[in-house]
């Protein structure tokens, strides 16, 4: 289930035929509507379709509603009937959700791995809504995906089999492509590289310096800069099988792994990931079944389509300057159009859609590239929710503001006017949610490391994307905070980093300082080394104190950024586990209840700190 307005719903699905699915939506009868399905061929047996129902009447706020789909062959019908059943809740006969304007309960999660060898936060959506269905609590307003909802560029052995097999059974296009050891994307699997050395197929550019020769050992170095891009996928038909994979159980039971087709050097890493991948695909049955009660939004993060992604001007340069490297940038995000982006706010996809039901036929895509830079050129990725307090949720990763001075400094996340266009959006509001892939305040420790190694010139060994990194930006968003119509009451929802803490924030020397509340929240299934964080906590305690001199140095030095101890005794301010936060918002001004539903069941809180209640 995908967006919902009070005239609205829409649902996102992939069918194996042509046959475009119709929508209804049932209070005690059914609702007076049109339902319309926008439907994409990615395969011989793959369409995507995202179908709407507008309807005459508005939905009532906090109703429950049934929905059903349905297709005019009867054949196809009686199949998804059959389907449906695995998705639905004991004693329901339909599929349904709630629909809600005014936010009491949000849940949102980032960095969803497969391979990582924790278990999947997802699994707790799925079990506050069973305990709706038991007459216990209320299942949450609504999901916000945060970034990382697939990793491209990091992808495991076996799973990697297993989007091959995908491939091949639903017979997803395969593509020309130049600038590789390859010249059609359908070569991949045979090819020795293949599986665990693909940084072999991908592009490198000519080293032009001795320092750089010496640090890489070679004459050229990779094009892309992430370390585990051993597996990165290539093809589009990859990148949607691994959408298909991460989101349902629907195929996992016809995929059989093959040890016996890794070399010798990688097969007790295929042996490690294998048990990892078995276990995630065990718990899909029940997140498939959360997704479709409950609406779901999502935005880009860089692993949705690669490590890095825009990060500097020099890493924007070598990518898209390189047609293999752009051919495999602008793949990922016509995956993630298809699959995340289109669902968040339909109406302002028109235009694509119009453009792909030219370029996507029932042999491929033709004009491949042509629509690669019809999304690069694109710049609505970012949206805003019509709910109470509203969700502005933020493109970090596409209108970057680059540096001038040097090819290595980071981007800022957003230029000037993105980050006017944000202002504008919530510049006199009572309140208001902001979804940001990276925490605007960050450890201040860790962003001091990244800084060190940025001066070096070495931002990317060190992943340095946080808002502070960029003199302008930094400002900019600064700036917004201070401004007297800003919001009193915000709320900054993030993840990326792979721990989680929260954040209350105040202007120094401001009476009335708008209270900000920052939730990061991340992994869904991914961790941060877990002795590495104990110490960078501690050293973030020891040198960045309240009372520190040291934060006069830092960009926030006229903002007073406190961090919520976690509720059990002496746990600190980070948790490292992997979970799905949990918002709730009081009435009265109360401050908001910020809550980690852990993947091994337990619920970890961070209360306010008492003089900011």
């Amino acid at each position: 289930m995908r967006h919902v307005t009070e005239r609205s719903v829409t649902v996102w699905l992939i069918t194996s035929r042509d046959n475009p699915a119709r929508l209804s939506v049932t209070d005690d009868a059914p609702l007076s509507g049109s339902s319309e399905s926008q439907q994409i061929q990615v395969g011989k047996n793959a369409f995507i379709q995202l179908v709407t129902l507008e309807l005459e009447n508005p939905l009532t706020p906090g109703g429950r509603y049934e929905y059903g789909i349905r297709f005019d062959d009867e054949q196809i019908s009686a199949q998804w009937e059959q389907e449906q059943s695995t998705l639905l809740y004991e004693d329901n006969a339909r599929l349904d959700f709630r629909f809600q304007t005014e936010l009491s309960d949000v849940l949102h999660g980032s960095c969803r791995k497969p391979h990582h060898p924790v278990d999947d936060a997802l699994l707790r959506v799925d079990q506050l809504i069973e305990q709706e269905k038991k007459g216990q609590n209320t299942r949450p307003d609504m999901l916000l995906m945060t970034g990382d909802q697939v990793y491209c560029d990091d992808v495991a052995g076996p799973m990697l089999q297993a989007i091959e097999q995908v491939v091949d059974r639903l017979g997803l296009f395969h593509e020309d492509i130049e600038g590789a050891v390859i010249e059609n994307t359908s070569e991949l699997s045979g090819h020795e590289f293949n599986y665990y050395q693909r940084e072999n197929i991908l592009p490198q550019i000519e080293l032009n310096t001795a320092l750089s020769k010496l640090f890489f050992g070679a004459k050229k170095k990779p094009v892309f800069t992430s370390v585990n891009a051993h597996n990165h996928l290539i093809s589009l038909s990859e990148v949607i099988a691994m959408y298909i994979l991460v989101w349902s159980d629907a195929l996992w039971s016809e995929i059989r792994f093959d040890a016996t087709r890794i070399t010798e050097a990688h097969r007790e890493q295929f042996s490690q990931e294998q048990e990892q991948i078995e276990k995630f695909a065990a718990g899909l049955p029940q997140v498939r079944r959360a997704l479709a009660h409950l609406p779901v939004y999502m935005i880009f993060d860089d692993h949705d389509v690669t490590d890095d992604w825009n990060l500097t001007r020099g890493w924007e340069e070598q990518v898209y300057g390189n047609p293999l490297s752009r051919r495999m940038v602008g793949n990922a995000l016509i995956g993630y159009w298809l699959c995340q982006g289109w669902g968040n706010q339909p109406g302002v996809f028109e235009d694509i859609v119009a453009t792909a039901s030219e370029q996507f036929t029932a042999n491929g895509l033709v004009r491949h590239d042509e629509f690669i830079d019809t999304l690069f050129e694109f710049e609505q990725w970012h949206y805003t929710l019509a709910t109470s307090p509203p969700v502005c949720v933020l493109d970090t990763r596409t209108r970057r503001w680059r540096s001038e001075s040097s090819l290595d400094k980071p981007s800022g996340l957003m230029d000037w006017e993105a980050l006017c266009e944000f202002q504008q959006d919530i510049i006199g509001k009572q309140s208001v949610i902001v979804v940001s892939a990276a925490p605007i305040y960050g450890v201040k420790f860790i962003e001091a490391i990244q800084k060190v190694f940025t001066f070096f010139g070495k931002a990317l060994t060190v992943d340095a994307e946080n808002w502070m990194a960029h003199k302008g930006t930094a400002n900019v968003i600064l700036n917004i905070f201070r401004h007297y119509k800003t919001p009193p009451s915000f709320i900054i929802l993030s993840g990326d980093v792979h721990y989680s803490f929260v954040y209350d924030v105040r202007l120094r020397f401001r009476r009335n300082s708008p209270h900000i509340t920052q939730f990061t929240c991340s992994g869904l299934k991914n961790t941060f080394p877990d002795k590495l964080l104990k110490k960078l906590e501690t050293l973030n305690r020891w040198l960045y104190g309240r009372r520190s001199p040291l934060n006069m140095f830092t960009r926030r030095r006229k903002m007073s950024v406190r961090a919520r101890e976690i509720d059990t005794k002496g746990a600190g301010t980070l948790l490292n586990h992997s979970a799905v936060g949990q918002l709730i918002l009081n009435a009265n001004d109360e401050p908001a209840v910020c809550r980690a539903l852990c993947a091994d069941q337990d619920t970890i809180e961070f209360p306010p700190n008492r003089d900011d209640e």
